[in-house]
């Protein structure tokens, strides 16, 4: 039980850099207030605890106690608990009678969390910037329709990004989002950070997705944006993002091959 206490206890640094970095638990609650915004700091809370379990966990870890984990996040206990046990309703951690609570061994399926530019970059130690290149409406054309699930002529909204790693090029960003889930999207300010633009101005939590990855050489544009050589290597990652089951975000990612690693855990 001591052993599996200070193992409990390797989360909780990981827990309380995340949460002080992410924008609902980087402002501290006020007594009987509530949240204003479009999450609540329950459902962010959650968030938070499931993204660090993703990167920091392995089948089987004990989760830190609610006495310790709560003093170091600085929220109450009842928030806590609540985030918890919507986690193990999920079946993201798993409560064990009389023992405590775990990262559930499940089935051996390895977990890659959906993360998004800044979250990885940060992650590895970068600093994450970007600048904006295009931010427009548009119509999803017979390929792009297909690939989102829309009719063809469908309004969308474009935007492509040239995303910085300590303020040297990474890779070129290329977005489409579905203008009628997202109204007046055209009109906002370009976001920088997409996913929590997405989360704090319309309530939308990319949850889950799949990349494609595929190796290409640049092109002449991508050359030039990127500071390489054209035709040099780039790892292209397209991804489908999903809001349960509503494709919100297709994306075409074309990284530098000599700055960017991917790394996927594998089990068996």
């Amino acid at each position: 039980m001591l052993g599996s206490r200070a193992q409990g206890r390797r989360l909780v640094e990981p827990l309380r850099r995340a949460w002080a970095a992410d924008a609902v638990g980087a402002v501290p609650a006020k007594r009987g207030e509530r949240s204003r915004g479009p999450e609540s700091r329950q459902a962010a809370l959650a968030r938070v605890i499931d993204a660090v379990l993703h990167q920091q966990s392995k089948p089987g870890d004990p989760f830190p106690s609610e006495r310790e984990l709560a003093e170091a996040l600085q929220v109450s206990r009842a928030t806590l608990r609540a985030a918890t046990d919507g986690l193990v309703s999920r079946g993201a951690l798993e409560r064990l009678p009389g023992l405590g609570t775990f990262v559930p061994r499940g089935t051996g399926a390895p977990k890659v969390s959906l993360t998004s530019f800044s979250e990885d970059m940060r992650r590895r130690g970068l600093h994450p910037s970007s600048r904006v290149l295009r931010f427009e409406g548009s119509t999803a054309t017979g390929w792009l329709a297909r690939e989102m699930g829309l009719e063809v002529g469908a309004p969308v909204v474009y935007l492509q990004r040239l995303l910085l790693a300590d303020g040297e090029p990474m890779a070129v960003d290329e977005n489409y989002l579905p203008a009628a889930r997202l109204p007046g999207l055209e009109h906002e300010r370009a976001p920088h950070s997409l996913y929590a633009f997405l989360r704090e101005r319309y309530g939308v939590t990319l949850e889950w997705g799949e990349d494609q990855v595929e190796a290409i050489p640049a092109s002449l544009v991508q050359a030039r944006l990127l500071g390489v050589g054209e035709g040099a290597p780039l790892l292209q990652l397209v991804r489908h993002a999903y809001a349960g089951d509503t494709l919100m975000n297709y994306s075409a990612c074309f990284y530098r091959a000599d700055r960017y690693r991917l790394s996927v855990p594998l089990t068996r």
